[in-house]
């Protein structure tokens, strides 16, 4: 996205401002979450990211020039950390290449465990 263009407010703007052969894959990622995230979800940008929030953040997502950058929380990816080995990761974000197909089945496992793990939290507080 150019340094001229106005943030996104939704992920359907986030997604309409990549060229056509990307917003095919962030449709792709953006459906994978979809059908492992309960109703109650919320879609919305935040960090100027698509982000799935269940009661707190679920997970990130955004494109860039050679990868998609997939953000499920470090608790996501310590949890599959063998799977993201492949891949250049940091604590809390792993990069697809562009080049490659992404991981859909990868993101789908990730998106189920954050799920679980959000709701888990429920009812919990965190003292300030």
């Amino acid at each position: 996205m150019g340094a001229t263009m106005k943030k996104p407010g939704t992920i359907d703007e986030y997604i309409k401002a990549f060229p056509e052969d990307i917003q095919i894959i962030l449709e792709q990622i953006r459906s994978t979450i979809t059908e492992h995230v309960p109703p109650e979800t919320e879609e919305k940008i935040s960090y100027g990211m698509p982000t799935f929030y269940l009661k707190k953040n679920l997970v990130h997502f955004a494109a860039y020039k050679n990868h998609i950058g997939f953000y499920p929380a470090p608790s996501g990816l310590n949890a599959f950390s063998k799977e993201i080995s492949v891949y250049k990761h940091s604590r809390g974000a792993v990069q697809f290449p562009l080049n490659n197909p992404v991981p859909l089945d990868l993101i789908s496992r990730i998106v189920k465990f954050r799920v679980n793990e959000n709701l888990s939290m429920q009812g919990k507080t965190r003292k300030s």
